[in-house]
């Protein structure tokens, strides 16, 4: 009986967490529709972002999005480890969470566990996008290239601290040379 208790439990942990790792989107945000998926895939450099744990002491970073054969996102994140002194890559998968002209995904990186990847403003020829996490701990600022004009920076900080943002924490990545 003690191991059926144990065992409901474990399940039920489980379960929590998993839907805990549900993919969400902060409160006053609204991700793009229509968004156009073939559109996004492709080379994005991160111009800011909110830093966390898994990005820490990263620059030079980069996403690259393509098809993977089962028809959900790969992703192919990049940066340049200044502590380390080295390249650091992260691949993992994204997958819609409604329909795929609602740019509300949710992205995993560690198997089953997947976080909210929605992309809020996105301009008509999808070359610089602002990007909410889950919650108010994670946003980027995303350019095709390695910088943005000042009033698509200046319109989506306000966006951004719109919805709740303290805009002030981002990081400004380099992309300059390596040493």
């Amino acid at each position: 009986m003690k191991n059926q208790i144990l065992i409901f439990l474990l399940f039920t942990g489980i379960s929590i967490m998993g839907l805990s790792s549900c993919a969400t989107i902060p409160q006053g945000a609204e991700a793009v529709q229509p968004f156009e998926k073939g559109k996004y895939l492709g080379k994005w450099y991160e111009i800011a972002r909110m830093d966390f744990k898994f990005e820490k002491n990263l620059n030079n970073t980069t996403a690259t999005y393509s098809i993977n054969d089962n028809g959900t996102i790969k992703v192919d994140n990049r940066g340049y480890n200044t502590k380390k002194e080295e390249w650091t890559q992260a691949i993992g998968k994204a997958k819609f969470v409604e329909d795929e002209d609602v740019a509300k995904l949710k992205v995993s990186f560690f198997g089953p566990f997947y976080s909210g990847y929605n992309v809020i403003a996105i301009d008509k020829d999808y070359q610089y996008a602002l990007v909410a996490g889950k919650s108010l701990k994670y946003l980027w600022i995303l350019s095709r290239e390695t910088d943005i004009p000042m009033d698509v920076k200046n319109k989506y900080l306000k966006k951004a601290e719109d919805i709740g943002y303290d805009t002030s924490a981002l990081l400004w990545i380099s992309h300059g040379k390596i040493k």
